[in-house]
């Protein structure tokens, strides 16, 4: 039997974040409230109501549209896809079919194991993939079955029912499991980017379907079966199913089996996918327009204008940090990626930039020495406590007002960075101003020149062997001798004077 070669499209499901659901005034709020409190007749299909569609929804749909590189319908439409399930109340789900609000596009990302760390890849491998847009659709979630351990009925929780999504729909273009946890991890940070969405998987801000068959490799046409993987939590899990599945329809083929075309489940406990039904066509769902919602026009005029509304997106952004702040670019990645701590370092900067500028000392090189220890400090303590306590920037305690004022205070020599890190981790538990900290707990740096003389002194009469070793060419002893200034004063000496001194008093 030939060697052979999955074909893989993906379905995605893209929660938008906007204020009210798809097609009523109920709050798009599905989480920390109550089961079935943001409810109300439309959303939960009551006889005799009528659906609105949201244009908050409508104006992120297109612009993730464009930045898909998708054409924008001049004129599209919704429909009623009819099928039961429990949790949708209608019996019928508000969808597009054949005119959805974004047709053909295509998304270009990296196949480096990070979407922007650009690592090295293999001579003669891909870096980069385009992989084609069929469609991304506007359309109404349902709602959440809750199923209680060990008992015999579930329950209903209609808060999520009438939530605004954008369905991504891709061509079969993946060649690998690990291109599509690539491509879902770049469409995630584009979303956060675009501001449409949270793209959360674990809490269901992002969902995907895979499917997924096998053919001889070098072929062209598409298999006589397809078999949808669903209940992915995760893109470690996505990745995970298409493998599993890849073995499986490989085996089944290679003994000469048929393969039914199906929808299967993926259980991250088993490791494994099980069959859960036949796969629905679209002639199952008897799509027709939608009688109650009007068609859309897309005036030129409307599209440009949403476009120029484009924010700065992930790979210009990475540019810019490495052409304006001149950063590592391991540290750069690490702040395009995390959006929040991007944008509020650049909120730290701005505020560095200002004082900088005030006092006169904004000499370029100061400029991007400020800029990298603004850096260093978000990327390390500042996230390191942030994972410690499992919050996010939104949640810390510290402004960058007051992040600003720590850095400024250890460029004026006013606090050690051994203290910093200690108001710092004040500031992140109270929220306090970092100068009243400093005052409180007495953390104050030495500066003073003549008393740091008279210390210097005083260690080097208690020490006169280690100074004897220094003197024959041992420059460990100097960090010895340091340290002891350091211990003298409980840390609080300023490092580049107690340097000056002490290397001045060992000449003598």
């Amino acid at each position: 039997m030939p060697k052979l070669e999955p074909v893989i499209g993906l379905e995605i499901h893209v929660q938008l974040k906007t204020k009210s659901k798809m097609f009523c005034a109920s709050p798009n709020q599905t989480e920390g409230v109550a089961p079935n409190t943001n409810i109300c007749e439309v959303c939960t299909g009551q006889p005799g109501t009528l659906p609105v569609a949201n244009k908050e929804a409508i104006d992120k749909a297109v612009l993730l549209g464009l930045a898909l590189n998708c054409e924008i319908a001049e004129y599209s439409k919704f429909d009623r896809k009819n099928y039961f399930y429990p949790d949708l109340p209608k019996g019928y789900q508000i969808s597009q079919y054949d005119k959805p609000v974004c047709g053909a596009g295509e998304f270009e990302f990296s196949l480096s194991s990070s979407p922007l760390r650009g690592e090295e890849l293999k001579e003669g491998v891909e870096q980069k993939r385009k992989i084609r847009i069929t469609r991304a659709h506007l359309e109404e979630d349902a709602g959440k079955l809750i199923h209680p351990a060990g008992e015999k009925y579930s329950l209903v929780d209609l808060n999520r029912a009438g939530v605004p999504l954008v369905e991504i729909v891709t061509e079969p273009d993946f060649k690998t499991p690990k291109e599509a946890r690539l491509f879902l991890q770049q469409l995630r940070l584009l979303a956060r980017y675009l501001g449409i969405s949270d793209a959360d998987m674990e809490k269901g801000h992002l969902r995907c379907d895979a499917n997924i068959s096998m053919r001889p490799q070098g072929e062209t046409t598409l298999p006589g079966y397809k078999v949808e993987v669903k209940n992915m939590n995760s893109f470690k899990s996505v990745e995970a199913a298409l493998e599993y599945e890849m073995e499986r329809q490989t085996e089944e083929l290679t003994n000469e089996k048929t393969l039914a075309t199906e929808t299967r489940g993926w259980s991250e406990t088993t490791g494994k996918t099980t069959s859960q039904r036949e796969k629905e066509g679209s002639e199952d769902y008897r799509y027709f327009p939608e009688p109650d919602l009007p068609v859309l026009h897309f005036a030129a005029d409307f599209i440009e204008n949403i476009r120029k509304h484009m924010p700065e997106l992930p790979g210009k952004r990475l540019l810019r940090f490495d052409q304006e702040y001149q950063l590592p670019q391991k540290t750069a990645v690490f702040l395009v990626e995390a959006k929040e701590l991007g944008d509020y370092f650049e909120f730290v900067i701005s505020e560095l930039k200002a004082w900088l500028e005030a006092e006169k000392m904004d000499e370029p090189e100061r400029i991007v020495a400020q800029i990298k220890e603004a850096a260093n400090w978000c990327v390390g303590s500042f996230t390191e406590l942030m994972r410690e306590k499992a919050i996010t920037v939104r949640e810390s305690k510290i402004t960058p007002e007051n992040f600003a004022e720590l850095l400024k205070m250890i460029e004026k020599g006013e606090i050690s960075k051994s203290a910093a890190k200690q108001v710092f981790g004040e500031m992140f538990a109270t929220g306090g101003d970092p100068s009243e900290i400093v005052k409180d707990k007495g953390l104050q740096q030495v500066s003073d020149s003549g008393e740091l003389e008279k210390i210097v002194v005083k260690v080097l009469a208690e020490n006169k062997s280690v100074v004897a070793d220094f003197k024959a060419g041992k420059q460990r002893a100097l960090g010895f001798l340091v340290g002891k200034i350091m211990a003298e004063t409980k840390g609080k000496a300023n490092p580049k004077m107690v340097n000056e001194i002490l290397l001045k008093q060992l000449k003598n």
